[in-house]
């Protein structure tokens, strides 16, 4: 039988992926590596032995791309390949990072007297080759060389279970009634969703969900209090001990394994926590840098999030009868103050974003911005009907290429993402073109109606395509530093980041939205409405995120990891210090944090503010010049997309800026700089 995992085209045969391919292609393509990497050294040198390499690590990347994905976006039958196959590749990379006459090789490319004169991509990947030699235990000896890589193993393993937990108490939770009554307030894309959720289950009546467009919808709009609680606290005790499931899907060991080894990695490189160790790869100079910049933000919004949430409960008070707002209160009433402070509903807006013409107006943003066209190729096969493929191109000629997958269904991980299907990078037959996967969580069509997006959501494909620009635009054409690869941890939201401006300002809103029936273009009322309620509790918002991420930095500054109550303990120390909302007692947020614990944002989690500095300030220069000014745009194009991680994203942003970035901009678009006005004294 061929394997279409072995000889794979540049866009992957998903019409004929079966799980039974995975295991034998896996292993096959490390055999291949190994082996090229032993013939390579016999020569060493950047042709001879660093290109034929990347080729077929290459080979080896595409493959198992297409595995993770699936896993991703239908798990059930992928989910054992997947982790069979994740096994042998990290134990395959854990040992290249430890090969040492690979690292020989290196250190000889960088200290010879023609290293100075090759291309930038090449000296900035064979620098980043030698900082990731070190930090994968490249130096250790005996026992600690072996136990660093028994424990980069584990990791990854703990890392898919703790996914697999998180998906798994989403997907077991569900709410059923046949009473319409109880879900009273429920916008009607809501209930159309719940009747088709039930109709799945061969139910009558409504099925609510923790999917998050099932999960927002009621916490958002349902006037049954009580069912408000039972949803919000299964969704925030999923994959904990005080979940509806018990401990059948409890993250909690999970989580004390991968912190103790974290730990343990840090001890082995010398180093004096995990938090450190993840400082290597990023703009950030050390721990205190990241807590002074993380404490300074928090003292200028906390203020104004408090006099935000107080005048919450005021009005709860007042107009909604609750003396004392409760966890599962909060959106539901934040949701009735902004209808009459602004007189605005996101369900009000949702009739003038049809995902649709959402689409084609991003499209026809990024092709103002950067000279880009996107078109639609409907021959290319996906993996489930929502799925959607893309060319990009420019003059013409295709540069990249995307798959979108952009609606909530069960058995997928919630969330968005982009990620890569294949990197830029030139081959002995050509240019590889760049390839990424983008995912979204959106409402499906339902009812014969389209998908109508909240504003939230439109927001949420720009920041995607975002990170998919980012990766897809890059004219750097060695692998280690094409695209995204090699970019630092703490600057890689700030194209994502920067795209969603866009979507706050008149002239593009007029391209991405028109009624679903008639095409009628947002009205200026509800537009005015819209920008006046734009930073409407920004600073309950912005002290959240930096709870989440204060938490998530100081649980990798300890020494030696943590047991689940002390993490529970350290949580609500920083709840203490940052968050004025009540929580609720389950709430076991931790146990579904997947961006630090499933994911690449372990003491990372700060690089949503750090990069939203940059993009304030990026973006800044179009306020000054032009939302659409095109020199604008083709200088963020040439400094920003197109660099990838060729050079320090610090001079990136400093050659498109023209000076080192300021954290104004951000703090007047989030509104906090007003509302320090109104709250310091004098």
């Amino acid at each position: 039988m061929s394997n279409p995992l072995l000889d794979l085209p540049l866009l992957p045969p998903f019409d004929r992926l079966q799980p039974e391919h995975v295991e034998p292609a896996i292993a096959e393509l490390i055999d291949q590596c190994r082996a090229q990497l032993k013939e390579g050294l016999q020569e060493p040198g950047w042709d001879s032995t660093l290109a034929p390499l990347e080729e077929a690590q290459d080979r080896l990347n595409r493959a198992f791309s297409p595995v993770s994905h699936l896993n991703s976006v239908l798990s059930g039958p992928w989910r054992a390949p997947y982790e069979a196959a994740l096994a042998r590749v990290t134990a395959y990379w854990t040992e290249l990072g430890q090969n040492r006459d690979l690292y020989k090789l290196y250190q000889q490319l960088a200290e010879a007297p023609e290293f100075a004169s090759w291309p930038q991509a090449r000296r900035k990947a064979v620098e980043l080759g030698l900082r990731d030699f070190i930090l994968s235990g490249v130096a250790l000896e005996g026992e600690d060389r072996d136990r660093f890589a028994a424990n980069s193993r584990r990791l990854a393993e703990l890392s898919s279970r703790f996914a697999n937990n998180v998906l798994d108490a989403t997907s077991a939770w569900t709410w059923h009634t046949e009473d319409e009554a109880e879900l009273s307030g429920l916008p009607q894309t809501a209930l159309a969703a719940a009747k088709a959720a039930a109709e799945t289950k061969a139910l009558d009546g409504w099925l609510l969900t923790l999917e998050g467009p099932s999960y927002l919808a009621v916490m958002t709009h349902a006037d049954n209090r009580e069912l408000r609680e039972e949803v919000h606290k299964a969704f925030v005790s999923r994959a904990s001990e005080t979940g509806p499931n018990g401990c059948e899907f409890d993250n909690s060991a999970v989580m004390e394994e991968i912190l103790h080894l974290r730990a343990e990695q840090a001890m082995l490189l010398g180093m004096a926590n995990y938090a450190e160790l993840s400082l290597a790869s990023k703009m950030a100079q050390d721990n205190d840098r990241v807590l002074e910049f993380l404490n300074d933000l928090a003292a200028r919004s906390r203020p104004a999030a408090q006099q935000e949430f107080d005048q919450l409960q005021e009005f709860a008070a007042e107009k909604l009868g609750l003396d004392r707002l409760r966890p599962w209160d909060i959106a539901w009433a934040a949701e009735k103050l902004k209808q009459e402070r602004y007189a605005l509903s996101q369900e009000a807006l949702r009739p003038y974003f049809p995902y649709e013409k959402v689409q084609t107006g991003l499209f026809a943003v990024v092709e103002k911005l950067f000279g880009i066209r996107v078109e639609a190729d409907i021959g290319v096969p996906g993996w489930h009907g929502d799925v959607q493929f893309f060319w990009v191109t420019r003059g013409g000629e295709r540069i990249a290429g995307f798959y979108l997958d952009a609606f909530a269904r069960e058995k997928k991980r919630g969330g968005a993402w982009m990620d890569s299907v294949s990197t830029r990078r030139q081959t002995a037959d050509g240019l590889q073109l760049p390839i990424a996967y983008l995912v979204c969580n959106f409402s499906s069509p339902v009812a014969g109606k389209p998908s109508l997006l909240t504003h939230y959501e439109v927001t949420t494909l720009f920041h995607e395509f975002g990170h998919g620009l980012h990766h897809m635009l890059t004219r750097v054409d060695v692998a280690a530093v094409s695209g995204i690869n090699g970019v630092a941890w703490d600057a890689v939201e700030l194209p994502s980041q920067f795209l969603e401006n866009w979507c706050w300002q008149p002239e593009a809103i007029a391209m991405i939205s028109g009624h679903f029936e008639t095409g009628e273009p947002l009205p200026q009322a509800l537009l005015d409405k819209m920008l006046a309620a734009r930073n409407f509790q920004s600073a309950m918002f912005t002290v959240r995120q930096l709870e989440f991420a204060l938490f998530d930095f100081k649980l990798h500054c300890l020494a030696r990891g943590a047991s689940a109550a002390a993490i529970q303990q350290l949580l609500d120390e920083v709840r203490a210090q940052l968050a004025v909302v009540p929580v609720a007692e389950e709430n076991r947020f931790q146990h579904g944090f997947s961006h630090i614990f499933a994911g690449g944002y372990a003491a990372g989690y700060y690089s949503y503010k750090w990069a939203e500095v940059l993009s304030s300030d990026a973006f800044s220069l179009f306020e000054e010049n032009g939302i659409f000014d095109s020199a604008t745009g083709g200088r963020f194009l040439s400094s920003i997309l197109e660099q990838g991680g060729s050079r320090d994203a610090l001079d990136l942003f400093t050659e498109f800026r023209g000076r080192t970035p300021k954290i104004d901009a951000l703090l007047r678009h989030s509104g906090i700089e007003q509302l320090e006005l109104n709250t310091n004294p004098g």
